[in-house]
């Protein structure tokens, strides 16, 4: 890892409370461009609070927030959306009545000079968007109801690319998805990972976070467990880190990639 990078996020001791109920509690989390950073737990363990702290969806008690090594003021999705933050839900948010490009743009709707939709202008950066995404793409025309599971997910990542999106938080990618599918999303994630782009996934499924994640953030009862690279642990250790909620022997546990960048930092100046 260079150890120049700075994080694209930081969430240092980050905390939220429901009445009496700790959803997040202390939690330290950061993620660098290009990377995948997967969040395990079970219900209730965190994971989705955190995140949507991240997205503007909640507000913290305390803990802090920084995006490129400048503190961040989150107090809505439209705050977070001017970080470079979007969030894709499981349910992908998208209109089914409408094609590709409506959805793209829904809510930003490119206009002529009369007012009107230009919605030719639309549909050429659409299909600008999509080429560089998934240049197998060519239902344009039809309402994304009638798109496969993949290819709506194509268009819900393209939504949120095509408006600069550098952050991209992803909510059960894959869930209810075929196997074709699935692997037509991690071919998504891994294009995206070459765009720079880091991203935070949330999912149940431990096969897709071992297949798509670079590093794994456990959750458990509101804390972070640990966070380990993947390369460094067993899927079973995972779940024993879910299920007991302690890091195993010789993983490489902590809150995330600034610890990692400062230990590569001390290497690198150690080295002859």
């Amino acid at each position: 890892m260079n150890a120049a990078r700075i994080p694209l996020v930081e969430m240092r001791d980050i905390s939220l409370s429901f009445g009496g109920v700790h959803a997040v509690d202390r939690a330290s989390i950061d993620l660098v461009e290009g990377e995948v950073m997967a969040l395990v737990g079970h219900n209730g363990a965190g994971k989705s609070t955190l995140i949507k702290i991240l997205s503007g969806a909640y507000q913290r008690d305390s803990g802090s927030i920084a995006i490129r090594g400048e503190t961040a003021a989150i107090a809505n999705p439209r705050e977070a959306r001017q970080y470079g933050i979007e969030t894709i839900y499981q349910s992908l948010a998208l209109a089914d009545n409408l094609d590709a490009a409506a959805n793209l743009f829904l809510g930003r709707e490119l206009r002529t000079r009369w007012g009107t939709l230009d919605d030719a202008a639309m549909e050429a950066a659409a299909r600008n968007a999509m080429g560089g995404l998934n240049p197998h793409f060519r239902r344009f025309k039809d309402p994304v109801r009638a798109l496969s599971g993949g290819q709506r997910q194509s268009v819900a990542i393209a939504r949120a690319i095509l408006f600069n999106a550098q952050i991209l938080i992803m909510d059960e990618p894959t869930a209810a998805l075929g196997p074709q599918e699935t692997a037509q999303v991690g071919e998504l994630i891994k294009k995206l990972k070459v765009g720079g782009i880091g991203i935070f996934l949330i999912s149940h499924d431990i096969h897709d976070v071992f297949d798509l994640a670079d590093r794994i953030c456990v959750m458990k009862n509101g804390r972070v467990v640990g966070t380990v690279r993947v390369a460094d642990v067993t899927k079973d250790e995972v779940l024993g880190m879910i299920i007991l909620g302690k890091c195993p022997p010789g993983a490489i546990a902590g809150p995330g990639a600034m610890e990692q960048l400062r230990s590569d930092r001390r290497e690198s100046t150690a080295a002859p």
